[in-house]
Parts: structure tokens; sequence; C-alpha cells
């Protein structure tokens, strides 16, 4: 049996924004842009990676959700308390700079760490958690 990752979903609130940074900074591709009852979902994904993607979509991606439900999550996605996703790069450094030099906001700056693995961590601009790995 094989099992491979196919789609993950990050949750933005801006999906202007959000093309923005992941289309234009991260140079990921736009596969897919749909909307349905007033939400949006925009997928993307990596050029050498036609398999896997990355679908940004409203925080509560449920048109049977209520108002309170809704206003929950968008309060977890401005606080940052929404987890986001590890990209590995074959240079975290110049990763690091490009999405600093973009404007990406940094939370971690490239840092060898103990689990074997260089990174940085940025924010995406939903609140989102991006680290960057770099095998060692």
């Amino acid at each position: 049996m094989n099992i491979t990752l196919s789609t993950c979903f990050i949750a933005v609130d801006d999906h202007d924004k959000a093309l923005t940074f992941y289309r234009d900074t991260l140079g990921l591709q736009v596969r897919n842009d749909v909307s349905f009852e007033g939400m949006r979902w925009v997928t993307v994904g990596a050029p050498d990676q036609p398999d896997t993607s990355i679908v940004l979509e409203p925080p509560l991606a449920d048109p049977g959700a209520s108002q309170q439900d809704r206003l929950a999550m968008a309060e977890l996605l401005a606080k940052g308390l929404l987890r986001g996703v590890i990209f590995t790069t074959d240079d975290v450094d110049a990763t690091f700079e490009r999405i600093s030099s973009a404007g990406g906001e940094v939370l971690q700056e490239p840092m060898d760490q103990p689990y074997g693995v260089r990174d940085c961590a940025f924010r995406d601009p939903a609140g989102n958690m991006l680290r960057f790995n770099q095998a060692q």
C-alpha cells in the first residue's frame, strides 16, 4: 500500500493578498480558483510537485457554519493560532532573503536546529506560520 499527500489546506482571510505571497513571493503555481456561495478556494502548488497542492481557503469553509463559529475561526486566524505548513528548500538562506526582501513577516531567521535541519520561519499575510527547512 502506498500513501502520498495530495492536498493540504491553509486558511486565509484575503485571497488576493495570499495569492501575492504564495504565487509571487514563493513562486507557487496557481492551479485553480473557485468561488461558491460567497467563498473562494485557490489551489497553488510547486511547479515540480504536480500531484501535491495547497488550497487557500476561507477560515471556516463550511456554508452551513454558524456566524459564531465563523467569528471564532477568524479570531484564531488573526492571532496566528492556526497551523501552516513546512516547506523544504535546497537553500534556506536564499529562501529567507527572497521572502524577507519581499516584505515577509520574519518569525525566525535561518538557524541550525538540533534535529538536523537549518530552517527559518515567516507568517503569511493571514498570520499562518510557514517554516522552510533545508536538510543538513
